[in-house]
């Protein structure tokens, strides 16, 4: 037993090195999908989507080296079963879209913002936080099981792509595993780098970097906190994490978990988790570059319309990316590089979701 708590306190400080990686790099680098989204609608600029995608790529390729070296296996992961809720996908990721805009940018953005000294976005991460408790396991928890989670496909095999296409075409689902993400990372690369803008130090920087975070957090929880029987269950399990399984970065439900480890911290069942340490790491990351760049800039609300605009912000990305299991991080990277269905679906919701409120916010100010 006290062997496991050590291993436990291993993967949580591990977890907090690669949150410090992501928050110091998404500061330096103003990494940050909802900006992204804006960038394009507003100014026709892709540089911080190119930055997005080029992570993408990476976390892919990254991924599918671990897996073919057989470091690290996402077979029982968040990402997989082959039960797709497409519904909750679509939904989840379209509320978690609009509320990214309303609160001015995504979880991941959130803690950086606090780190430099954003007193919004605090009250944003304890209303996302508090929001995404209630759908995991309170009362907007039960109207999601019972209502749009009954919506779903269920396919052949694991909703991986690797694994489906082989299942569908005969073809060994180990080698795809390896060259289908490559080659998808591959045309994402050229695509990035064929554009001047995105070959600047803080584009490669922000793109690379942030991928490697989630490759990182791939390795710490597949890898270092895997152990093959545990001594007491004698069963597989995954030291240190809220799920006992494989993971990387994600940010809703951590942040549920986190306010709830602050509230029984004396109960003696809560730890600090990979992806709890994680979020903690990119607060204490984006704090120290915003203290040595002199950066940091405290900031509040100017009246009461734009506290209720974060504060329902903050709402809709809990209960929106609980319900789609992920946000522009869990599921738009960590879930992405796994090629599972299910995370496209997400994403597909969060973009489809951040582009309409951005449009129509610009609708409604032209009319003004």
């Amino acid at each position: 037993m006290e062997e496991e708590l050590i291993a436990t306190r291993t993967i949580a400080w591990l977890g907090f090195a690669v949150g410090v990686l992501f928050g110091a790099v998404g500061n330096r680098t103003n990494f940050c999908t909802m900006g992204a989204i804006s960038d394009i609608m507003h100014m026709g600029d892709w540089t911080r989507m190119r930055m997005w995608l080029l992570a993408i790529a990476v976390a892919m390729v990254g991924v599918s080296l671990l897996r073919a070296t057989g470091l690290v296996t996402i077979e029982g992961s968040l990402y997989g079963g082959n039960e797709v809720r497409w519904l909750s996908g679509l939904l989840g990721g379209g509320m978690f879209g609009v509320g990214m805009v309303l609160a001015s940018g995504c979880g991941s953005k959130t803690l950086i913002r606090i780190g430099g000294g954003n007193l919004k976005s605090v009250v944003v991460f304890v209303v996302m936080g508090l929001a995404a408790f209630m759908t995991m396991r309170g009362i907007f928890a039960v109207w999601r099981v019972s209502t749009i989670d009954q919506v779903s496909v269920t396919l052949d095999a694991e909703q991986y792509l690797p694994t489906l296409v082989g299942a569908w075409s005969g073809m060994d689902p180990a080698a795809l595993a390896l060259w289908l993400p490559m080659a998808f990372g591959a045309a994402l690369i050229a695509f990035v780098l064929a554009h001047r803008e995105a070959r600047t130090f803080d584009s490669l920087l922000g793109g690379i970097g942030i991928g490697l975070a989630v490759v990182a957090g791939w390795y710490v929880t597949g890898h270092i906190g895997y152990v093959p029987e545990h001594p007491e269950t004698l069963e597989t399990a995954f030291v240190g994490t809220a799920g006992n399984r494989p993971e990387s970065l994600s940010l809703v439900a951590p942040s549920a978990q986190l306010l709830e480890l602050f509230m029984y911290w004396s109960d003696a069942s809560q730890f600090l988790a990979f992806g709890m340490a994680a979020a903690l790491g990119i607060f204490a990351g984006s704090l120290a570059y915003a203290v040595i760049s002199g950066g940091y800039r405290e900031e509040m609300f100017p009246n009461a319309a734009d506290l209720k605009r974060h504060a329902l912000g903050g709402l809709l990305m809990g209960v929106g990316g609980v319900t789609g299991l992920g946000c522009t991080i869990g599921q738009g990277l960590t879930g992405i590089s796994t090629l599972s269905v299910g995370s496209f679906i997400t994403v597909a919701g969060i973009v489809i979701g951040a582009a309409a409120t951005l449009k129509y916010e610009y609708w409604k100010l032209m009319r003004e």
